[in-house]
């Protein structure tokens, strides 16, 4: 038996759809790639069809050109029981001089569930190296942030 897939990359070219009033692609369009990438990572490390639980801390950095080959990458940091902290990083550049630059960057929730919607369990994945050792421990300390956060928003529900 193989072992999940941890990380993917999509790589395609921002379209003329995709562009804001400003002239440059809208971070809606940008938010949609995020949650394609974690989706596609998600369902590779479980196996299941996932539901997005949470995206948070999305930074945009730089803006996306239409016409700029835009490339995701996503990979687990965390695993829960049935969910999966997935680290996404957009970068974008001019096809011709593939001279790439961080644009956007954030942290996606997956949760793997069954037919009838119901959470399951997800593979563990184990952190090797130093720098996943280092990206899953900002995992955890990041969980007990939101929820620090999630305590303090109560009070506009």
């Amino acid at each position: 038996m193989s072992s999940p897939q941890r990380d993917i990359t999509l790589r395609f070219l921002a379209e003329p759809q995709d562009v804001n009033f400003g002239g440059k692609v809208h971070g809606g369009a940008v938010m949609k790639w995020i949650d394609l990438a974690a989706y596609a990572c998600a369902a590779g490390w479980s196996s299941r069809y996932c539901v997005t639980a949470y995206a948070g801390g999305i930074r945009f950095v730089s803006p996306v050109h239409v016409g700029n080959l835009v490339e995701i990458s996503a990979k687990i940091i965390y695993t829960g029981n049935s969910s999966m902290h997935i680290a996404i990083e957009v970068n974008a550049c001019d096809p011709k001089s593939l001279n790439r630059r961080l644009t956007t960057h954030c942290i996606v929730i997956m949760v793997a569930v069954d037919e009838s919607g119901q959470p399951v369990k997800v593979p563990e994945w184990v952190p090797q190296t130093e720098q996943d050792k280092q990206q899953h421990s900002t995992a955890i300390k990041l969980m007990e942030m939101r929820k620090k956060i999630g305590e303090e928003m109560e009070i506009f529900i």
